[in-house]
């Protein structure tokens, strides 16, 4: 975390909680067994910060999933392959794989299965963040957006904060539909505007 420019801000409740002061965002991260449990995004005050700092929360938002990227993919992918997966080795080349991937080095074809595994999820990770950053994905009620995020993580049983808006589109009654990415997956999310989401599916 401190590589990615956070620092600790607190602990509690066996939750640690760190701040960005250039992104301006707090992750919530859960630590058991000496591994990630969970990272979340959570509120710029439960890091002793207010949300006033520019920019709007929608590139905050952006900028939150992409800080915590690395350690959510990491987390997915040690739910999915069980606890057998948290050798150091493997976290080491599955972080190299995923560094490579999302910023564009070349494969190496001669390395190990997690640090190809790390390759495919910085990729994913690499196209999620080029699609969020398209007009298109920014517009829509920042709390219908966050809701649906919030939702892909729970529909993918994905880490929070792993899931991120990347396009949105109004369904004509007021309510929004957004195409939500976790990694490589996509669901369709629809959400009334104040937050409550109607419904999620496959994409």
């Amino acid at each position: 975390m401190q590589s990615r420019g956070y620092s600790m801000a607190k602990s509690k409740g066996g939750a640690q909680y760190w701040w960005n002061s250039g992104t301006r965002t707090c992750a919530r991260i859960v630590v058991a067994n000496g591994r990630y449990a969970s990272v979340d995004k959570t509120d710029a005050s439960d890091c002793g910060h207010s949300d006033s700092g520019g920019g709007s929360s929608a590139g905050a938002a952006i900028a939150g999933v992409a800080a915590i990227g690395l350690i959510a993919a990491l987390a997915s992918h040690k739910k999915k392959h069980g606890d057998d997966q948290g050798a150091g080795d493997h976290d080491s080349e599955y972080g190299r794989g995923y560094n490579d991937g999302l910023y564009g080095g070349q494969y190496d074809r001669h390395d190990s299965e997690a640090y190809h595994d790390g390759f495919m999820a910085g990729e994913a990770e690499a196209s999620n963040r080029r699609a969020a950053n398209r007009p298109y994905a920014r517009g829509g009620p920042d709390a219908a957006k966050a809701a649906c995020e919030a939702r892909g993580d729970q529909y993918q049983n994905a880490p929070g904060g792993s899931s991120v808006a990347v396009s949105q589109r109004g369904d004509g009654s007021g309510n929004y539909v957004f195409t939500v990415a976790t990694g490589h997956y996509r669901s369709t999310c629809t959400a009334t505007a104040s937050g409550q989401v109607i419904n999620i599916s496959p994409y």
